[in-house]
């Protein structure tokens, strides 16, 4: 049997991409699934459906309530829904696309998290993976307001392990590099290919997002690269006040070099 078996996961932005690979995978482990999103599933998936969108508070309440009533709780969710503008110039984006990826990649994965921890809670633990980038863990300049949103998911996932770890919740997210889903543009993704350059299936991105489910790690942010197994990021410490007692913990590290 799989670790999966009967269990129940949430997927935002699971009619579509990485959202939709992690769906079908957990679907074929046995688990029960409910996908959120602004737009309909492939009619063929097997899954439960709400329409909600994430960067509203109410929309997570109904969500919530869709998972408790249908599939009786919640042990897992992928906080994957996101958005990306392409744009190097931030001096060029209008204020509504500024607005709007801070509300879906930031927001939606904060009120994300409010609404599915005491799910969790009541089940006695569960865990949850957000969908970064590597855009998250270095400088991406085309595109620096969705390199701000993923550097912000990766430090709340770091912030949260500790926290829930009391309660049996992980916490991690995943960092793919360049992946075949639609939040490229057919532009982008045409000369990709014509470079020859490798995108990374969105099953693969899938398989490790099962990974943090099954496993025991928390706090960790998952890097993803085609042809690669997932490897955990290694941060390096922060150096400390000079001539000080070590910090408490997360306020650097006094042993540490630049």
């Amino acid at each position: 049997m799989s670790d999966l078996e009967g269990k129940v996961a949430l997927i935002t932005g699971g009619a579509s991409g990485i959202g939709l690979a992690t769906t079908r995978a957990l679907l074929e482990a046995g688990a029960g699934v409910l996908v959120a999103d602004v737009q309909e599933p492939p009619g063929d998936l097997e899954a439960s459906f709400v329409t909600a969108d994430v960067r509203h508070q109410e929309d997570w309440a109904r969500v919530i309530e869709t998972a408790e009533r249908e599939l009786g709780g919640l042990d897992y969710a992928h906080l994957n829904a996101g958005i990306a503008l392409g744009e190097s110039d931030i001096t060029a984006i209008p204020d509504d696309d500024v607005e709007r990826i801070l509300d879906v990649n930031v927001d939606g994965v904060v009120l994300g998290a409010r609404a599915v921890i005491p799910a969790m809670r009541a089940r006695g633990g569960g865990a949850i993976v957000a969908t970064a980038s590597l855009a998250g863990l270095l400088a991406f300049a085309p595109d620096p307001l969705y390199t701000l949103t993923k550097h912000a998911v990766v430090g709340l996932v770091r912030a949260l392990a500790e926290p829930l770890r009391a309660d049996g919740i992980t916490v991690n997210a995943v960092c793919p590099g360049i992946t075949d889903t639609p939040i490229l543009s057919g532009e982008a993704r045409d000369a990709l290919r014509g470079a020859g350059f490798p995108m990374i299936p969105p099953s693969d991105i899938a398989a490790a997002v099962l990974a943090c489910f099954a496993g025991q790690e928390s706090g960790e942010a998952w890097v993803c690269q085609h042809g690669r197994p997932p490897v955990a990021y290694a941060f390096r410490g922060v150096p400390g006040p000079a001539d000080h007692e070590r910090p408490p913990t997360g306020l650097g590290d006094p042993d540490a070099t630049t």
